[in-house]
Order: structure tokens, then sequence, then C-alpha cells
């Protein structure tokens, strides 16, 4: 008998069946007990990190009642006591941000957020992410900061800062290569897309074979043109610096760059697993581009931002020059424990209702 169990226990190798039925794959596969195992071993080093630097470990409303900090769709629920409606955080950056304002150097928080979006291998409604917000420093600080931070974490995992993820090999020593937005696209389209109207980048994508809709404006655009041309090709860490100013809506104005912004994200095997900004902290310039994010809206782009009166209030009440960052602890998991799929790495992923047999 024992015998014919252990043979029903190793064929236990469906993607599927084991996502539903964690607890199974648990008890049969080593290797999936030892990715969450080092998913934990991330997670604290990541902490001590931080925790080393002095930074405040903190915790803000997953239940808000305007989303933002992101280009998402939300999750809406009801609040019946309260009687309004409220969302599921699509981020925490305005809140940690109020923090910062509220008079502490450097706060961080591991939060789970939700976004009512696709899925696919590396989406999930639900994930975790890292946010850090440190007063007086910008994006040039951060990102030093941040390949420093996941350099240590390689080496606290394997013992090297050389990994195996799928078919590449990849290299977390630093430093690492830095491109700006507009010198990545010009190198893998050939085209400079600096000055170009939204009509001309509309233009240029669908001469690229890029897909665009008319709900996109300028910064959409050339995100959907990045996303299609640049990142499949991006395998070791990289940089992508300075983005244009319709991409980055909480975002500082570059301090020497007319029309771009103080903003980076780290790219490693193809996708993105760090964003990051010189933080907008003027009040006035914020308001403008919460603005035309409703214009976005009106225009039929769900993922763009709402007006938050009270977070404008805040930064009325003076927020010091700040550097904020944002990492994906699903997708860094992901290349460090060599998964292919972000269910992989969460224990109960998000799966379609289970069909009932008849």
């Amino acid at each position: 008998m024992k015998e014919k169990e252990d043979t029903v226990f190793d064929a236990f190798t469906d993607p599927e069946q084991r996502y539903r039925q964690r607890y199974v794959d648990l008890i049969v596969n080593p290797q999936v007990r030892e990715t969450f195992l080092k998913r934990a071993i991330l997670i604290n080093s990541m902490r001590s990190f931080l925790n080393l630097r002095n930074y405040l470990e903190v915790e803000t409303p997953i239940l808000q009642p305007l989303y933002g900090g992101a280009a998402a769709k939300p999750f809406t629920t009801f609040h019946n006591t309260l009687d309004t409606t409220l969302y599921l955080r699509i981020a925490n950056e305005l809140y940690l941000k109020r923090l910062i304002v509220g008079g502490y150097d450097g706060v961080y928080e591991f939060s789970k957020d939700f976004r009512n979006e696709g899925m696919d291998r590396f989406h999930n409604p639900e994930f975790t992410q890292m946010e850090l917000y440190v007063a007086y420093k910008d994006y040039e600080w951060m990102m030093n900061l941040v390949e420093e931070m996941v350099e240590k974490i390689a080496i606290d995992l394997h013992g090297t800062t050389e990994i195996q993820a799928g078919e590449n090999r990849i290299d977390f020593k630093r430093p690492w290569k830095r491109f700006t937005m507009y010198e990545v696209i010009q190198h893998y389209t050939g085209i400079d897309i600096t000055g170009k109207t939204e009509r001309e980048l509309v233009a240029l994508a669908k001469s690229l074979n890029v897909p665009v809709n008319p709900t996109m404006g300028k910064g959409k655009i050339i995100d959907q043109i990045f996303g299609e041309k640049c990142e499949p090709n991006l395998i070791q860490p990289t940089f992508i610096t300075d983005y244009p100013i319709e991409m980055s809506p909480l975002a500082k104005k570059h301090r020497s760059k007319e029309g771009l912004v103080e903003r980076f994200e780290a790219i490693c095997n193809c996708k993105e697993i760090c964003n990051a900004f010189s933080e907008l902290n003027d009040p006035i310039d914020q308001r403008e581009r919460f603005e035309a994010q409703l214009e976005l809206g009106k225009r039929g782009d769900m993922e763009s931002m709402m007006l938050d009166e009270d977070f404008l209030r805040s930064l009325e009440f003076g927020m010091p020059p700040t550097a904020g960052m944002g990492i994906g602890i699903d997708r860094l998991t992901m290349i460090m424990t060599n998964s292919a799929s972000i269910q992989d790495v969460l224990f109960f992923p998000q799966m379609r209702p289970e069909k009932k047999s008849t």
C-alpha cells in the first residue's frame, strides 16, 4: 500500500493541482518548501539591511477612501457603517509620504497590494511590495542603495552575486548598467523620440507594430514602446532613468532636463523589479499632475490616478526633498529562486473557480 501511495504522490506535478492543493505540494515536493524558505530569507535580509540604517518599519491602511500611488485599476468594496465606498490599496506611497511630512527621516513597509487587472505568470491580483521613503535624498542616491541591497540579498541566499534564472546567468554585482529611457528606446529601435508629439508617437508605435489605443496619453505610448521593444532585451540588472513627465505624476521634475522627471526602474531578466523617484513635493505642481490624470480618466484610461485633496494638504505643510522606492518582492523572489511563474513563489495564488465534477 505504501508503494502505491508513493506512486500517486510522485505524479503530483500538474501546476494547477499543485497551486490548489499547496498542502500536498509541500508534503511531496521538498524543492517547493525550499523556495518558500528562500523567500523568507530574502525578506529578512531586506529588513535587516533597512533596520541597520535606522529606517522605521510601519503599517498603513489597506482599505482606503481614495486609491493612489500607482497607475492601476482597484478592487472596490463598501463599508456599511460609514455608508461609503472603499478601495483595496494599489500602493501605499501616499500614506508613507504623509509620514515623511510628519517628521520621520526614513520609513518602509512590506505591503500587500491589490490590483484588479489581468493574471499571468508575472501578475497576481494580490502581491507584495516593499516601499521605502527617505528624506533629504534623491533618485541617484536611491539607485546606489537598491543595487547594494539586492547584491546583499543574492549573497545571503546563494553565497555569490551570480545566480541562474531560466536560461540566463545573472550577476547582481555592483555597479549595474544605467541608461536613460530615451537612450534605451533609441538603442533598440533606432529612433530618437525626444520632443515627439502624441500624434507622432502614435504613428511611431504603429510603424513598430506596438499596439496602442485612443485612451493612451504620451506617457503610456512611450511605456508601451519600451515594454515591447526594449524590456525583453534587458537580462542583466539595469537601471532605466529619466522618464517623460507624462509617465510619472508623482515624480519631481528633472533638475536639468526639460520635460523629464527624476525616476528610475530596475529591470532584470526582462521585467521591472523596482520603481523609484525623487519625490514630487511641490503641492501646486502635484495638483496640476493629478488634474492631468483626471483628464486621462475622462478619455477612458481606467488606470489614471484620483485627485487626493488630503495628500495635497499634507504637501502644503511641507515635505522635505525625498527619495522613494517600491520593489516587487514576488518578482525578485522569482529571479532569486529560479522560478518561472509568480504562482511558484506565492503559497496560495489566486485561481479560477474550480470546476465541479458532474
